[in-house]
């Protein structure tokens, strides 16, 4: 089967959508599933407003038209609602093919924080944007429930994993720094609630690793925190399995693949009891979630490392990518790139 991938967010970008499609692209090839990816690369480019160093795709229509073609593909997916995403869209639907999409990034939220438009504007966009798909692939079943609260239709389920032999707790980084560690990692901007974390009355240490818009002020803001910097590949893994803590500051992310990375590395998670940590951590003694952080903190402290890495065993790549591929095939029986017909009932996709 042949996959085309349209996204937005591509390298040298580092973020959580980045690494679940380059790790799906990477685990499909073994379930006789061959992707391909429609990127910014070979587009002009524009600067993110209040987002410095991030740019955004200037796609033309006809180059995108040429780009799908040339892949041929059985199944065209959308991952994000950025300016690729519209208009490999508006391709699709000029020409009555279907396609899925998935949510992956609360942009109203961010969009609110960084202007004040109000999110459920939005929310709206959102709505229209994936009103067409066959098929809205979610990670989690909370994320899955509120965006049907908020009138999204059609939604499967698309979990995530983690390589647990790049993210391991074997090599841990020497840290010359006073214990406990408490450690994020991600990207420094204002949407990721660092703050939250960099302000506790924590015990050790507090770590960042990371780049992005907000270090500066962060920096100047927190003298007694360590910013670290982006780290990647086995420094980043060495990183993660030399803390005693992984928090997890954010109130928006959807899911938050980096815990599945920290405790593959054998580290506790503690969090905010919102959609993502509650997926993933609540019921599993492998972290704290509290909207007391510091409580959190202190409670991931008495994990158990070993739980940790062994939750992580056995969540891999190639059972998301299955759950991935999965809503294609059950759409699309044969090939994809054809008019669309009407979407089965959503409990029939619902994974």
């Amino acid at each position: 089967m042949k996959i085309l991938i349209a996204t937005d967010a591509w390298h040298p970008q580092v973020n959580g959508v980045v690494r679940t499609l380059t790790s799906l692209a990477r685990s499909a090839s073994a379930l006789d599933a061959e992707i391909s990816f429609l990127t910014p690369d070979g587009f002009p480019s524009l600067g993110v407003p209040t987002y410095p160093g991030l740019r955004v795709a200037l796609p033309n229509r006809r180059e995108i038209a040429r780009r799908i073609e040339e892949a041929a593909p059985d199944a065209i997916h959308i991952a994000t609602e950025g300016p690729i995403g519209w208009m490999v869209r508006a391709y699709c639907r000029r020409r009555k093919l279907s396609f899925t999409t998935s949510y992956t990034t609360r942009f109203p939220e961010y969009i609110a924080v960084r202007t004040g438009l109000p999110a459920a504007v939005g929310y709206a966009v959102l709505r229209h944007f994936h009103a067409p798909s066959s098929t809205v692939m979610v990670a989690t079943d909370s994320l899955r429930q509120e965006l049907s609260a908020r009138g999204f239709r059609k939604l499967g389920f698309w979990t995530r994993g983690v390589d647990t032999d790049l993210f391991n707790p074997h090599t841990p980084a020497t840290l010359d720094l006073p214990r406990p560690i408490f450690m994020t990692m991600g990207r420094v901007a204002v949407e990721k609630n660092l703050e939250a974390f960099l302000s506790l009355d924590l015990p050790g240490s507090k770590v960042v690793v990371g780049d992005g818009p907000q270090k500066a002020q962060l920096t100047k803001q927190y003298p007694d925190a360590i910013f670290l910097g982006e780290k990647k590949g086995g420094e980043l893994t060495a990183h993660l399995a030399a803390a005693d803590v992984f928090v997890f500051p954010s109130l928006t992310d959807t899911f938050g693949v980096v815990q599945l990375e920290a405790l593959a590395c054998g580290t506790p998670v503690a969090a905010f009891p919102v959609t993502g940590p509650k997926d993933v951590i609540a019921g599993h003694p492998i972290g704290a979630l509290d909207t007391d952080l510091r409580g959190a903190c202190l409670r991931a402290l008495t994990m158990s490392r070993e739980a940790c890495r062994n939750f992580a065993l056995a969540r891999s790549w190639e059972n998301s990518a299955r759950q991935f591929i999965g809503n294609l095939t059950a759409l699309q029986p044969s090939r994809a790139l054809r008019p669309a017909r009407r979407a089965p009932a959503a409990s029939a996709v619902q994974g």
